[in-house]
């Protein structure tokens, strides 16, 4: 979340998905490819003599952010990359409950100004998420409906091991499907869907773990032909889901991957 302003404050209940960031490495050409997407505008704010958090937002409304990828992350090998953040009580809890749980703390629990306390961690096959324990703002003030983030889906090397270790971690249930040759987990937070999970299959490419943030959109087909457009990379062409939506895969400019659908009905 880095220091930045957040001029709303709606309620996100621990265990939900709260806020995408994105670490690129051109921050000019990631703000034009997407608020040229997503119609979004921003506010730079200048964090540090050579740092500016990009706020983004949605009808007046912070819907995300990015930044550049810092020295450190680019020495280590970090490619750009969205960011999922998940809404704690207690960062420090969460983050040695995760620790217990098998997995590798990236950035120990820090305070951002009075934005809030966080921590960045990387579960027991690899992927990334950062835990966000609210102060002045609890994430997005916007999400769930078209051109801002609705769905966080996992995909990873070792199913059941993630199974383990979100459920344990969150106190998420899990429910796996089979849908044709797919099997698929829906996580839920209480009564609520809390995100997805999915083995990744060698014809899918070397893809490390991740977490894959999808944005709402009004017409898939429209929105990947315009990503095209501007220079994304089509990874999955728009599909229908039966009963969910239409979707598709796609990587930005600069080579973070992110996803689009067109939901049949509003995400509860």
């Amino acid at each position: 979340m880095s220091e930045a302003r957040m001029q709303e404050k709606l309620e996100y209940k621990p265990g939900t998905f709260c806020w995408v960031e994105l670490a690129t490495s051109d921050q000019n050409a990631a703000k034009s490819f997407y608020t040229q997407l997503f119609g979004w505008t921003f506010e730079d704010l200048p964090i540090g003599p050579d740092m500016v958090y990009t706020m983004l937002k949605l009808d007046g409304k912070n819907v995300g952010a990015l930044y550049k990828l810092m020295t450190d992350q680019v020495e280590h090998g970090v490619p750009p990359n969205w960011l999922s953040y998940v809404s704690v009580t207690n960062a420090d809890g969460a983050t040695e409950k995760a620790k217990a749980a098998g997995a590798t703390i990236l950035k120990e629990p820090f305070d951002v100004m009075t934005v809030g306390r966080m921590s960045i961690i990387q579960d027991p096959t690899g992927a990334v998420f950062a835990t966000w324990q609210a102060g002045d703002s609890s994430g997005a003030g916007i999400y769930n409906v078209p051109n801002s983030f609705c769905w966080n889906e996992l995909m990873t090397t070792d199913t059941a091991k993630d199974k383990e270790f979100y459920t344990s971690v969150f106190g998420w249930g899990a429910d796996t499907q089979n849908f044709g040759d797919l099997e698929y987990t829906m996580f839920s937070n209480g009564d609520r869907p809390a995100g997805g999970m999915l083995a990744i299959t060698p014809e899918m490419g070397p893809i490390p773990p991740n977490w894959l943030v999808y944005f709402a959109v009004d017409d898939c087909d429209a929105k990947v032909q315009k990503a095209a457009e501007l220079g994304a990379t089509v990874m999955k062409p728009a599909d229908d889901i039966p009963g969910i939506g239409r979707f598709a895969i796609l990587t930005d400019p600069q080579g973070a991957g992110f996803a689009i659908i067109k939901l049949e009905s509003p995400a509860s």
